[in-house]
């Protein structure tokens, strides 16, 4: 049975593993233009200026870069409930965690191939200092003056060893909604992308060609606009920041991007999605063929192969 529409309102934030925690926290803050709003021993937290919530995004020192949690929040204490009975009746049952600052309870459990999903509803909203106090009232935070200043979190690639059944497991026990997806000539789907919001997608899945469990292939970060990309493909190249590709435009979702790689080995994405919604409640599965993804993007380069190989924690 398919979930409420709307249990889970949105992602939350998410959590990065990093081998140099200093000069990952130094590209989020100074490229990307995020505020420290907090540490805990080897844990940082990080917001965008235009979150409501304590953090938007958790660096943890490790050996080896990857992912750690994805934290989605629920639309009230009764949507939690009725995830987490869900989850437990499916056979995916996990544990409360009280870990974080500025949220309450976190109910943890793990998709198909194993990557870390939070849910949660208890939330304090974030009361800026007077030195990031914005002019305006209904903003949280005033603009950075440096780096990118991106927006906001904006949505999670996992490499999966079966896109079908995570994609599912979103679907079914989280009540996501499929927008678009990849078939193979086999049948075998090799992408999807899922929202929760009227976004067009918040979280993906693609297959991992390694055929590995729960890594990594990018989060991504939404831009004001298109020019913010551009600034911060010269921003990069004057900074040292490594460009993997673009800026070009996606055909799928039609998102206008850049991948960069943040100092732990982190594919980080810049996107901006902001004028694609999708507001119809019926909307049909759009599905690209083979042949139809041999074409690349939309436009600009042809895709390289670091895009396919490339995810976090690396393999041999």
């Amino acid at each position: 049975m398919t979930p409420p529409l709307g249990d889970i309102a949105h992602i939350g934030h998410t959590q990065l593993f990093t081998p140099d925690l200093d000069a990952s926290v130094g590209f989020f803050t100074d490229f990307l233009g995020l505020t420290v709003n907090g540490q805990d021993g080897d844990t940082v937290y990080l917001r965008t200026y235009d979150d409501y919530e304590h953090h938007s995004l958790v660096l943890t020192a490790r050996e080896t870069p990857g992912l750690g949690r994805l934290a989605l929040r629920t639309s009230s204490e009764d949507a939690l409930q009725r995830r987490v009975r869900a989850l437990e009746e499916a056979g995916r049952g996990g544990k409360w965690v009280e870990d974080e600052p500025g949220i309450g309870r976190l109910y943890l459990t793990t998709d198909p191939d194993g990557h870390e999903h939070a849910l949660y509803w208890e939330s304090e909203h974030y009361r800026a200092p007077d030195e990031l106090k914005p002019a305006l009232k209904n903003q949280p935070q005033a603009k950075p003056n440096r780096g990118v200043g991106v927006r906001r979190l904006d949505h999670i690639n996992f490499l999966a060893s079966d896109v079908l059944a995570n994609a599912e497991f979103q679907e079914h026990l989280l009540g996501a909604r499929p927008t678009e997806q990849i078939r193979l000539n086999t049948g075998k789907i090799a992408a999807r992308w899922l929202t929760f919001t009227n976004k067009s997608y918040d979280v993906v899945y693609t297959e991992d060609w390694t055929g590995s469990e729960g890594r990594l292939h990018h989060i991504a970060f939404a831009t004001e606009n298109r020019e913010d990309i551009l600034r911060a493909a010269d921003l990069a190249i004057d900074t040292g920041v490594f460009i993997e590709t673009g800026p070009h435009k996606h055909a799928i979702q039609q998102t206008f991007f850049l991948y960069v790689y943040e100092p732990g080995g982190n594919r980080v994405e810049l996107c901006n999605p902001l004028t694609r919604l999708v507001l119809a409640p019926d909307w049909p599965l759009i599905t690209w063929t083979e042949e139809e993804r041999k074409k690349g993007q939309a436009w600009g380069l042809k895709t390289i192969e670091s895009f396919h190989t490339h995810g976090t924690p690396p393999v041999a």
